[in-house]
């Protein structure tokens, strides 16, 4: 069983940066892929970015590329997701999730997930 807990989140102004993270169980990163989704209200949730610590895999959405930094510290079996030059439209409900070897974009394909993390960004 693999357990998932995301951090990190709050409030921060347009152009501002946040770091979030995901914690999860040991020697969880040599084997699953780890991926961020988010969801805003009314909206479904959207692929984001993921990491595969055994090949150093790193996958974004183009509307985050540039601007956000996935990364993994297998020590401290954490997944971190830098988040600069936040917008508006990045608000939402962060969720870390996680499947086993295999990339995917699509929610559907993770079968692990954590509790989430709010983000807003204000004007």
């Amino acid at each position: 069983q693999v357990q998932l807990v995301e951090s990190g989140g709050g409030l921060v102004q347009a152009g501002g940066s946040l770091r979030v993270s995901c914690a999860t169980s040991s020697g969880t990163l040599r084997t699953y892929v780890i991926a961020w989704f988010r969801q805003a209200p009314g909206k479904e949730r959207e692929f984001v970015a993921l990491s595969r610590w055994s090949d150093a895999t790193t996958i974004y959405a183009d509307s985050v590329k540039g601007r956000f930094t996935i990364s993994s510290d297998n020590a401290k079996n954490t997944v971190y997701l830098q988040m600069n030059s936040l917008k508006l439209e990045d608000t939402g409900v962060y969720y870390c999730a996680a499947r086993r070897y295999t990339t995917a974009l699509l929610a559907a394909d993770y079968s692990y997930w954590g509790q989430g993390t709010q983000v807003t960004v204000s004007s």
